[in-house]
């Protein structure tokens, strides 16, 4: 006779509760490498959230900046709201200069959620903040966004010096009085201001100062770059300097850049070289500051026109 056999199903313990999971990635601009950047980002806090079993992927929340939205972030903003509505208890995210734009955002932000129970992740980082001490997180945030403050700069002045270099900066083609864009977005003249250019340049080398070039553009009813009635005295010191209206561009100062970049050339001209110069050298002898061996000193008398 075989034996009577019992089977036994023991159930599983019921497993934890799964946490809910927000993923949050911003880029600064909607250019072809900025959106190639963000599909990795959302990829790769996707994995890393599947990755864990006890994690539940709730929604994904993407801002793009661009030039018609500007800085707006309307997807951290209701990232913000499902916390509140204890939709999430966790959210993963880049790195802490993508979760805010600055440093008093970011902790405005953390602050919020660290009332609401809810952990923020940021993968760069390897960071949790429910591992961290408040205090140490708020010197780390302040310190990895002011590192990520002076990167950005960097990148800036690199692109532009490389574009200097390689002559396609658009700084090349800044209008200034006297220009206008075409539709390629290149230096033409406008024939009215050139006009006025030519009178501002020969007024003072007929002797006229800066200030009495103002009262005459004033009395002919001419209108300043701004159109103003009133033409500031520093507008037209930096139109007698301008070597734009020669044809050439310098761009980046020594001092400041430690680059050098001059376009030869680069627009129409609309004062010549000798005339420029004659300028130049006219400004230089007006000039009250002399150089000397022990440093800048200023001349007993200063040049001075009543024209």
């Amino acid at each position: 006779m075989a034996d009577d056999k019992r089977i036994h199903f023991i159930p599983p313990l019921p497993s934890k509760r799964e946490k809910r999971v927000g993923i949050y990635c911003h880029v600064s601009t909607n250019s072809a490498d900025q959106l190639k950047s963000l599909t990795a980002q959302v990829s790769a806090l996707t994995r890393l959230t599947a990755a864990n079993p006890k994690w539940l992927l709730v929604d994904v929340y993407i801002d793009i900046a661009s030039s018609k939205t500007g800085s707006s972030r309307k997807e951290f903003s209701r990232m913000l709201q499902d916390c509140q509505s204890r939709d999430l208890e966790i959210i993963l995210t880049k790195s802490i200069s993508r979760f805010g734009r600055d440093t008093v955002e970011i902790l405005d932000a953390w602050n919020q959620l660290r009332v609401l129970g809810v952990r923020v992740i940021f993968e760069q980082e390897v960071l949790d903040t429910a591992d961290t001490d408040n205090d140490l997180m708020i010197s780390i945030i302040e310190a990895v966004a002011q590192a990520e403050n002076e990167s950005r700069s960097d990148n800036i002045k690199w692109g532009i010096k490389r574009h200097a270099a390689q002559g396609t900066s658009k700084l090349y083609n800044r209008k200034c009085y006297g220009y206008i864009n075409d539709a390629e977005g290149k230096l033409i003249i406008d024939k009215k201001e050139a006009k006025n250019v030519h009178m501002i340049f020969n007024l003072y080398l007929q002797g006229k100062s800066v200030l009495g070039i103002v009262k005459e553009l004033e009395l002919l009813g001419i209108k300043s770059p701004t159109g103003k009635a009133t033409w500031p005295k520093r507008t037209i010191d930096v139109m007698l300097s301008n070597e734009k209206y020669t044809g050439n561009v310098h761009l980046l100062d020594n001092g400041k850049h430690d680059a050098y970049y001059r376009a030869e050339n680069n627009n129409p001209v609309i004062i010549s070289k000798e005339t420029f110069q004659a300028v130049q050298i006219e400004k230089q002898h007006r000039s009250n500051v002399t150089e000397g061996e022990d440093g800048s000193k200023r001349k007993s008398k200063k040049y001075s026109s009543k024209k």
